[in-house]
């Protein structure tokens, strides 16, 4: 079942957060390569990125739920004046994956985006990210363009 996202899904969703980006973060790639950076290992950087998207955008937030167990999230964005939503984070606990809550929180998102106006759907991911370079494309996104991302001690 997909639903909407409470107040009480953050910490499950900042937990499946840690879990799922293990190997597909930029924070985490960071911390490979300098080590942990004023005491904060990258989990602790990422997982306040739900509480940024929940601050940007609770209403656009879904939450994958199975037998009362929280298996998973979409959380997104919508801009009127673009008319583009953005879908900044996706994760679905391991232990759920492959069951096909990806594909219905990508769908309730592009609903809600329509809904919202929007006219264009956009989400990232990083080349690593086997799962996402194969499965978006196959919820019909295209590729636009490759960013690369650089770092320096200061």
């Amino acid at each position: 079942m997909i639903r909407k996202y409470r107040p009480s899904d953050l910490e499950t969703l900042r937990q499946i957060t840690a879990i799922c980006f293990e190997g597909v973060s930029i924070d985490k790639n960071i911390e490979d390569k300098f080590g942990l950076i004023n005491g904060l290992d990258w989990k602790q950087r990422k997982m306040p990125h739900i509480d940024n998207d929940v601050e940007v955008n609770a209403d656009g937030i879904f939450v994958a739920e199975i037998d009362g167990e929280v298996a998973g999230y979409i959380t997104s964005y919508v801009n009127h004046r673009t008319k583009i939503g953005g879908i900044p984070n996706l994760s679905v606990h391991p232990d759920f994956q492959q069951r096909g809550f990806g594909r219905q929180l990508i769908e309730a998102a592009l609903a809600y985006f329509k809904e919202e106006g929007m006219l264009y759907a956009r989400i990232e991911t990083l080349e690593q990210n086997q799962i996402g370079t194969t499965f978006y494309p196959k919820m019909g996104f295209v590729e636009i363009a490759r960013q690369i991302h650089y770092i320096r001690q200061l």
